[in-house]
């Protein structure tokens, strides 16, 4: 992990520019790269080794979560509330520390009843990839998913850093 983020810290400039050429490439075909090399790579890293993102992701919890959670975990809900959620704004629920409460030896506790944020991050699979650039390039020194994705992504669309 430590090649990653030294790697990244050496590629930010490459990186800040590899964001307006992804702009200029059809959505769609970004999309479809992003998504293929996703199903290729993820295989290949086990995050129960990195826990990387339950480590630093803040992370937003739905009503019907904090209460499946607090179930799951057999308190009452208000008892939940006070150890593990903090109202943000909008009235927005969110676990209340960084890194996460549940991580435990690189795993989720709660891993079965995890909130759907954390089921989705990478969210690589998700369409409009260009649209979430800020926040995938905000992980890339931290998850190795999100890293080599990228990193093959520019082979795959020939981008050279002039």
């Amino acid at each position: 992990m430590q090649a990653i983020t030294a790697f990244a810290c050496q590629n930010e400039a490459e990186n800040e520019a590899f964001i307006p050429f992804l702009k200029k490439i059809p959505s769609e075909q970004v999309d479809a790269a992003v998504q293929s090399l996703n199903e290729a790579i993820t295989p290949y890293i086990d995050c129960r080794q990195c826990g990387n993102c339950c480590k630093s992701l803040l992370i937003n919890v739905t009503d019907a979560e904090a209460e499946a959670v607090s179930k799951h975990l057999n308190i009452p809900r208000s008892e939940f509330n006070e150890a593990y959620v903090e109202e943000g704004s909008s009235s927005t629920l969110l676990i209340n520390t960084i890194p996460c409460p549940f991580l435990k030896n690189l795993s989720c506790s709660i891993y079965e009843h995890r909130f759907q944020g954390c089921k989705e991050f990478p969210a690589l699979h998700i369409p409009e990839f260009n649209k979430r650039t800020f926040n995938t390039f905000m992980h890339y020194s931290r998850c190795p998913i999100i890293f080599n994705v990228v990193e093959h992504l520019k082979i795959v669309l020939k981008f050279v850093n002039d």
